[in-house]
């Protein structure tokens, strides 16, 4: 059985990675990556599907033993991907979506060179404020602030391997070009290493 792919989505608020993410993971052969927090679960949220709730002292413990892929620290609590979890998926053969941060992918990349780092954007900056707008959950102060962390994150898309684009109403069709990168990624040489030897066999 061929290991699946480790994928990280990265993109601005406002980018649909949500939407699309659901298209890919209606199919069987997707999974999500659940992220551990040392932050109390909110009301509704349950261990292992919203996130993995851990104390504090058991995430240093993690970070420092290397099982964790990528971290941040945020407003006094850790977040982060355990790399246990997300191994035993693509021994499975199962491709694993992670949908963090220019940050995280960066540490994910570091760790885990044969990951599909994967920039989603919305066809322009305005189109993006435009649909932040219209989202209308949100007070101009958070909004600006968001707009102001694009303009520092996208730049970093030299970093990743593809660039997918999320037009308006398009989110299917972005699923699509991921599933079709997934595909180019499982037929490409570098992973298939033994097909000589496949080849050849009696």
């Amino acid at each position: 059985m061929k290991k699946g792919l480790l994928i990280v989505v990265s993109g601005p608020a406002g980018s649909g990675k949500g939407t699309v993410n659901s298209h890919l993971l209606a199919t069987d052969d997707f999974r999500f990556s659940v992220s551990a927090t040392t932050r109390a679960p909110r009301p509704g949220e349950r261990d292992g599907i919203n996130y993995f709730y851990i104390t504090r002292e058991e995430f240093e413990k993690r970070i420092e033993n290397g099982d964790m892929l990528e971290y941040n620290f945020y407003c006094g609590n850790y977040y982060g991907t355990p790399r246990e979890a997300v191994e035993r998926v693509l021994a499975e053969g199962k491709n694993i979506i992670l949908e963090i941060d220019v940050n995280g992918a960066k540490q994910v990349k570091e760790k885990y060179p044969d990951a599909v780092l994967i920039m989603l954007l919305p066809p322009t900056f305005a189109i993006q404020e435009a649909r932040l707008r219209g989202r209308a959950t949100e007070d101009e102060e958070t909004i600006r602030k968001r707009l102001e962390q694009t303009k520092s994150e996208v730049p970093h898309f030299l970093e990743y391997d593809y660039v997918v684009y999320n037009y308006d109403g398009g989110a299917d069709r972005a699923a699509g070009d991921i599933l079709a990168i997934v595909r180019a990624e499982q037929l490409s040489a570098k992973r298939n290493p033994n097909t000589a030897t496949h080849y050849f066999e009696k």
